[in-house]
């Protein structure tokens, strides 16, 4: 769905191919209450902070978490949603707010459950060889 769509710029008309990068808590990188969803829009950094705050009002209203996925695909259809709006092409950083996350997140459960599935995230490098490691069926 949100992992890697494209979607024409409101004013130039040109084509944005965007793809999610990776998921990086800002805590640690930034000193932010957030977690930093990376996209590359035509192979340009733009980044979705979702704040933290989010993943706790969830849990208490729904009683479910926010999983690594949907926050991915939540910021992307954010993203979509900034682009088609006419956003900031020089801003390198957008912040949802606690309201905002949690209305991108209906809107993409409600979009997966048309389709049946909420894609998983694409494994990004090589794939390590597991083949040396044991299994009940398998002899060391």
């Amino acid at each position: 769905m949100y992992e890697d769509f494209h979607v024409k710029d409101r004013w130039t008309g040109e084509d944005l191919h965007c793809r999610w990068k990776a998921n990086i808590v800002a805590i640690a990188t930034r000193h932010a209450d957030a977690v930093d969803i990376r996209f590359d829009v035509n192979n340009k950094p733009m980044w979705i902070a979702l704040p933290c705050h989010a993943w706790v009002e969830q849990k208490r209203k729904t009683g479910k978490v926010i999983t690594d996925g949907l926050a991915s695909q939540l910021a992307g259809h954010y993203l979509k949603a900034v682009i088609e709006e006419g956003f900031d092409a020089s801003r390198e950083m957008y912040t949802m707010s606690t309201e905002e996350v949690l209305e991108h997140l209906e809107a993409v459960l409600a979009e997966a459950r048309e389709t049946h599935s909420i894609p998983t995230l694409p494994v990004i490098g090589d794939i390590q060889d597991t083949s040396f490691i044991p299994s009940p069926n398998r002899q060391a």
